[in-house]
């Protein structure tokens, strides 16, 4: 699937045209050099970007009657992509039929505040976009990190040291180094780091960045390989901590600020990269003990941790072992989740994070991970990616969930880099040969989110009056609303858009989604 442009009805064309997501070579935010660009907006790169956590509600001024909606919709089988398609007004309309479909939107039942959307600034992300030209160069910065002509990600993940997406095991310090003297950036230096810093000049320094690690070096593990699982070794618990602390240091030194840590990527999966196995109580023991008392003293703190970082299906019983502990509960700023649960053949678990969100409401839930695998490059047009993350993301945030993070931004034509072959799909994939980008469904249907919900958000009530349609709504902090509103039918749809005894009338293609605001 190439990148089409906007469309448009004629209509219009001369009212909307400032807000349609439109991405071609003209425009784009330069950022090639990103001490140039922090320089002139006045943005210090040593401080992270804090959304409001404030717990008071938000509110819309005056009545909806006659107010207008203007609806973008991404669409299958159409050239709508992020597409201002019409502009409805509400009218009275009262109490609404059986007959009539309906998604009823209450801005006055306000739930979590919205922290952001973003995707991982890996090394295969970072060194598939050093082999593209200068323009395209743009184009990616501009699609992802722009607000008014890309989607507007606002949170960012990275890793410490290797994982499966880099093009090898590596760590940053030598062999056997217990002390740490040797920690050194001399790898990320090359791809990593340069590509950070021109996404934190595009952003204009408004991007909360979290890195997870996937295994400590060999030598601090019971099975001396950074692969295939295995533990860390209690002798070296100080010694990992000071890891942490010495990465979220070394990498601000670059002006990268880092916002928050996650304590180990998959705690619970060996697999045939970079992992390492902690159970519940071995985690919560790490945290407690070294991890959150090391970077207190080292002038840390402030930075957020995000305990688990693995799938929905065990997330329960670890967020219970780990937060029954005050002293350990009292480091954990939030949960981390992946979506991979249904390797094992069934569904996505969706009702286990919001029994997390019941169970501990004052802990954050962030989902930190999440792709589609088992790359094909006969499948990249298949519009089911986009529905996979426009589901998940709509039962997550309605559950509960503050953010929401992708897996890699960008890999090759080949779905890697990846040390070990597992390579997987990004919403935009690279042909380093061409140069030229492609843009997947999951692009389109993560800009439908991220693009209207802004950082300090507060999720409001939305319900559906029919099985066909998925909602979940939004009031930002300017008091505008954003309703995202997903048909993965094969049929078509009409539906008012209601609230207060006031309705707006839209309709939806099939396999679309769209995003109304007012």
């Amino acid at each position: 699937m190439s990148h089409p442009e906007s469309f448009l009805t004629s209509s219009q064309k001369d009212v909307l045209k400032s807000s349609i997501m439109k991405i071609d070579r003209r425009g784009f935010l330069v950022a090639s050099s990103s001490a140039l660009v922090l320089a002139k907006t006045g943005i210090s790169a040593t401080e992270h970007f804090q959304p409001s956590e404030s717990p008071e509600l938000l509110s819309i001024e005056g009545s909806v009657e006659g107010r207008e909606v203007t609806v973008y919709t991404t669409a299958d089988h159409s050239n709508h992509r992020l597409a201002a398609t019409d502009a409805v007004r509400f009218k009275p309309v009262g109490q609404p039929k059986e007959t009539q479909t309906c998604v009823f939107v209450d801005p006055t039942r306000q739930f979590q505040n919205f922290l952001g959307i973003g995707g991982a600034l890996t090394d295969a992300s970072a060194e598939v976009f050093a082999m593209l030209p200068k323009e395209k160069q743009r184009e990616l910065l501009n699609a992802y990190f722009d607000d008014e002509q890309g989607i507007g990600y606002k949170l960012a993940r990275t890793n410490i040291h290797s994982c499966d997406f880099s093009s090898g095991s590596y760590t940053y310090v030598n062999e056997g180094d217990k002390q740490l003297k040797s920690f050194s950036l001399s790898h990320d230096k090359q791809y990593r780091i340069p590509f950070i810093k021109q996404v934190l000049a595009a952003t204009r320094g408004k991007l909360n960045i979290f890195a997870s690690p996937w295994s400590p070096p060999a030598f601090m593990k019971d099975n001396n390989d950074m692969l295939h699982g295995g533990k860390l070794k209690p002798e070296f618990y100080q010694s990992w901590a000071n890891y942490y602390a010495k990465f979220i240091k070394a990498y601000q030194s670059e002006g990268i600020p880092i916002w928050g840590i996650s304590i180990q990527n998959e705690p619970m999966a060996t697999q045939k990269w970079e992992s390492c196995i902690y159970s519940a109580e071995e985690e919560r023991d790490f945290l407690k003990n070294y991890l959150g008392p090391t970077l207190r003293r080292e002038g840390l703190g402030e930075k957020k941790i995000i305990a688990w970082d693995h799938n929905r299906d065990l997330i329960y019983q670890r967020a219970s072992t780990i937060l029954a502990d005050p002293q350990a509960a009292k480091f954990v700023w939030g949960i981390g989740y992946h979506w991979y649960e249904p390797w094992s053949g069934g569904e996505p678990m969706f009702d286990n994070v919001r029994l997390v969100h019941e169970t501990f409401p004052n802990k954050p839930l962030l989902f930190t991970e999440g792709c589609v695998d088992a790359f094909d490059s006969r499948k990249i047009g298949e519009w089911k990616f986009g529905e996979q993350y426009g589901r998940s993301m709509i039962n997550d945030f309605n559950n509960g969930t503050v953010g929401w993070t992708d897996w890699n931004i960008l890999l090759d034509e080949r779905g890697g880099p990846n040390h070990v072959g597992n390579y997987c799909f990004a919403p935009v994939h690279a042909n380093t040969k061409t140069g030229e980008l492609t843009y997947l469904s999951s692009y389109y249907y993560i800009g439908h989110f991220s693009k209207f919900i802004h950082p300090g958000a507060r999720r409001i009530a939305s319900s559906p009056s029919r099985s066909q349609l998925l909602s979940t709504a939004f009031l930002n902090p300017d008091g505008r609303v954003a309703v995202i509103v997903m048909n993965p039918s094969e049929k078509p749809a009409s539906y008012w858009l209601w609230l207060s005894g006031n309705a707006a009338a839209v309709n939806s293609l099939p396999h679309s989604i769209q995003t109304l605001v007012f």
